[in-house]
Formats: structure tokens, sequence, C-alpha cells
């Protein structure tokens, strides 16, 4: 068994975490710290997992009693935390910030997409978590990366729990339902792990990214279009063969929607040519395959288990 242990565990990633792990069939939660919550049951903090676990969070890391931590504090803080560790500990560390995450910051720690570093996180021993919005991104665009043009166009609508379990004026009930708002246009903050994912596969050109904030909890859609010279058939071609031995990622040949994603790990895509250009609609689950899912299918394939384990999950299509 894959001892874990969860740092910063009372959001909404570590929860995620706790409610796939706890059933992994490979992995055992040692702790789940959390300063705030402290010596109280992880329900108070993750109610649904009432009766499912006796685990309490703890104040203090335990790093010599786990094989690996997942990290959850959030951006920033992730940095400090590894320098505090020192040489101390052996193990392994998947962060979910985006401390590690661009080139110039990562240090030793791999960039956990698997679609393009597959073969370096077997094994690794520090991964970076990729965001969300990035991972839904680039999986839209891998196949043709090397083809795309000067200028990629893509807009991406996400749910509210990808702004994080901390309250704001954005993600309160009362202003987010029935709403619809842009924000950080063509400067979100995953656009450089975005860039330097493509630029590694041939890319030469620029994205062009409008973030949109959606009127539902979970879910991410990226709807992204680009000149292109190739048919439709050699385009979807170029999709399926890319991940044709994916075991997440479906390219489908109707329109899809969130549903069919939200609750799994896997990714929709849906690709079509409208005149010159070509069409993809990307979509995944902000805390699954964005997040928590990822980064345990990371676990996965650092360990030498089946990228799959304890991640076959249904979706809740009604």
């Amino acid at each position: 068994m894959i001892r874990v242990g969860i740092v910063g565990a009372a959001g909404y990633t570590a929860g995620e975490l706790l409610r796939i792990l706890l059933l992994h069939p490979g992995a055992e939660v040692v702790f789940a710290q959390s300063s705030s919550h402290a010596g109280e049951p992880v329900w108070t903090a993750h109610e649904d997992l009432a009766g499912e676990t006796d685990l309490r969070f703890c104040e203090e890391v335990i790093p010599s009693k786990v094989d690996v931590m997942f990290l959850c504090s959030g951006h920033g803080k992730s940095k400090g935390f590894v320098e505090s560790l020192g040489d101390s500990y052996k193990g392994s560390i998947i962060d979910l910030s985006n401390d590690f995450r661009l080139k110039a910051d990562a240090g030793d720690f791999i960039y956990g997409l698997p679609q393009v570093n597959l073969s370096k996180l077997y094994g690794a021993k520090h991964i970076a978590n990729p965001g969300c919005f990035a991972t839904a991104i680039e999986l839209s665009l891998l196949p043709l990366a090397a083809k795309l043009p000067a200028e990629v166009h893509v807009t991406g609508i996400t749910g509210s729990t990808g702004a994080g379990q901390k309250p704001s004026g954005t993600s309160h009930f009362s202003w987010r339902t029935s709403n619809l708002s842009v924000y950080k246009p063509f400067t979100h903050q995953h656009l450089g792990e975005v860039t330097e994912a493509l630029v590694d596969e041939g890319f030469t050109g620029k994205v062009n990214f409008v973030p949109v904030r959606g009127d539902f909890a979970r879910g991410i859609i990226v709807s992204t279009y680009f000149d292109s010279d190739l048919t439709e058939e050699q385009a979807v071609s170029a999709y399926r063969d890319f991940y044709s031995c994916d075991p997440f990622i479906r390219v489908v040949d109707f329109n899809p929607d969130l549903k069919m994603v939200v609750g799994t790990n896997r990714a929709i895509l849906y690709v079509r040519k409208y005149g010159d250009k070509v069409h993809v609609i990307s979509m995944i689950d902000n805390l699954l395959k964005g997040a928590s899912g990822q980064a345990v299918e990371n676990m996965n394939i650092s360990f030498g288990l089946p990228r799959t384990e304890g991640l076959q999950f249904k979706a809740t299509r009604f």
C-alpha cells in the first residue's frame, strides 16, 4: 500500500483527494493536515465523508510516515514548504499549486501532464500537477501543436469551485447564479504553462485566452479555433491517433455536453472543420481531471500502478 499524506486537507481539491484515496485499492491515507481544523474529524470540512472514515485532521505534517505527500495548501505556499523539508524527506511530492509548473520555477519537479511527459513520470519523486484550465486547453491543442498557426483563439467557461473554497464576491451564490462574467482576459495565470507545454511539442505561436466564470459548480468547457489547411477528416484523425492509447480521453463524433465529464477523470474532445477553421471543444471536471483526479493518476504512474487505479468514476447524467 502507498502511504499518503495530504497537506492543507480542508479545501476542495483535498476533499476530492480524500474521496478518491479512501477507496483506492493501492493507497492508505495516513494523515490529513489542516491548521484550521486540527483535531477535528475530516467530515467536519467534508460532510459527505461522515461515517466513511475515522480519520482526523492533524496540526503537524509527519513526512516520515508517508511515501507521498499531496500539497493542497494553495498557490505560493508549496515552495516554502518544500524548501523547509530539505533533504530530510525521501518520499514523493505531488504539488497541486502553481508553484512549480513553469520551467523557471520547476527545479526537479516534472510537469504532470501524462499526455506529454508519461515516460518522465515513471518513478518521478517531484510532480507539478497541471492547472485545470491549462489541462483542458493543452488537451485541445497538443495533437496539432506543430501545425498550429501564429494565433490560436480560446474561450473557456469554468464552474465556481475553480475559485477555491474561500468565499469571495464572485463566488457568492446570489452573484454567480444566472450570471456570467469574463475575468483575466489574455492574462490568465495558466497561459504560461500552456505555452510551455505546446512549445515543447513544436508550437511557435500565441494562445489568446478569454476565461469566463460560469453559473455552475464544477466542470470546464473550452472552445478553441484556429486556421488550418487540414481537412476535417485529417484533423479528427490526428486527435484520434494522438490519444489512441490514453485511458481517459475520448474523441467523440457528436457535440458533447458538460455532464459527460463532471464527476469523472475523463476528458471529452470534439473536432470539426468550418470553412478554413478547425474548431475543438474540450471538456473536463476541474476538480478531477483538472486537479485531484489527475494528481492520483500521476501517483499511479509514478508508483507503477495502472493509470486508472481508483479512478473509474461514472458521470451523473441526470
